[in-house]
């Protein structure tokens, strides 16, 4: 059976994008097709300025969130990265074969590392190598496949990169996994800022659905979407941005395709009401069970022990093979 890793981010409330672009995918398909792991990656939080307590209640909120959509612990692997040291051994390891220019060309440190500097911040070293921690999420479990948004792809690429790389220095060792994308709204966008992705740490959350909104917030955020100039439904994602991320949100929600919707409306009116309410009954069911899991948080803690101790007896053959690889003196 092939083996599957992905994760979530916790810097920030779940969004709707993130169940479309991922847990749906994960909770539907990857938990049953293959050996899979999903972690809440708390690691990668930390490498922006950030509050201790809000991290460890967003990555406590992601797990919940997890279970709530549908991850099976009978099926997978849930777990909390930090929880797995297995992830910062391997992670100075592939730092030492990765090069600083591969770094620098990520896009996502050049746009963070711009809004940090912005901001007055500093920019942490971390924001920089964290690829390498990203690479190492993957290769330590010698996974086949990453179910990745668009915005991601990038990373994988590096991960496979480093993985030949350190295979033909130092003796075959990791598996050289590929990037899956899922076909239909794997990028959704801000519903007031159609051009940038729905992300979970924006300032303003006018644009983002959150996985726990309520219903009348839900409501209101997609009536109040930003649309096009025209009146005219197409689906033409370059010109009409606005529009297509509407339809290629209720063609996720309803299993159709965004071009054939299009042709069913004519008014953007009509579009945002159906929309509204195919997202809402989309999240229904996940934010009731959230409630449910977030009265029993012993569970919840059960299952990222369980998941964490899997995890290790996993990881820690493929990084303890890459430790004798590249030339370091056994432990034991």
């Amino acid at each position: 059976m092939k083996r599957i890793f992905s994760g979530i981010k916790p810097t920030g409330h779940l969004t709707l994008g993130n169940h479309l672009g991922a847990l749906r995918g994960w909770v539907e398909t990857d938990q049953h097709q293959a050996d899979a792991l999903f972690s809440v990656v708390d690691l990668h939080a930390l490498t922006v300025e950030h509050d201790p307590g809000r991290v460890r209640r967003l990555s406590r909120q992601a797990a919940t969130l997890m279970l709530a959509a549908g991850l099976d612990p009978e099926l997978c692997t849930i777990f909390v990265q930090s929880h797995v040291n297995e992830h910062a051994r391997l992670a100075y390891i592939l730092e030492c074969t990765a090069t600083d220019g591969e770094m620098r060309r990520m896009v996502q440190y050049k746009e963070k590392s711009v809004r940090a500097r912005a901001a007055g911040q500093s920019v942490r070293l971390s924001l920089l190598t964290y690829p390498a921690l990203m690479a190492a999420d993957i290769l330590a479990y010698g996974a086949d496949e990453v179910p990745v948004g668009e915005d991601q792809t990038q990373h994988v690429e590096l991960t496979r990169d480093l993985a030949v790389r350190f295979n033909q220095r130092y003796g075959h060792t990791f598996t050289v996994p590929r990037a899956m994308r899922p076909p239909v709204a794997a990028r959704v966008m801000d519903l007031q800022d159609p051009t940038s992705k729905m992300g979970k740490s924006h300032d303003s959350g006018a644009g983002i659905i959150y996985l726990l909104d309520e219903a009348d917030v839900v409501r209101r955020k997609i009536m109040r979407a930003v649309t096009d100039s025209g009146s005219d439904v197409e689906y033409d994602p370059p010109s009409r941005p606005g529009i297509a991320n509407l339809l290629e949100i209720l063609a996720a929600c309803t299993g159709r395709d965004p071009k054939e919707l299009a042709d069913a409306y004519t008014s953007y009116g009509a579009l945002k009401k159906d929309t509204a309410e195919a997202v809402l009954e989309l999240l229904r069911p996940i934010r009731e069970r959230h409630a449910e899991l977030a009265a029993d948080q012993g569970h919840v803690d059960e299952v990222l022990r369980t998941g964490a101790e899997r995890a290790r007896g996993m990881a820690r053959p493929t990084v303890d093979a890459a430790y004798r690889a590249i030339g370091l003196l056994p432990a034991e």
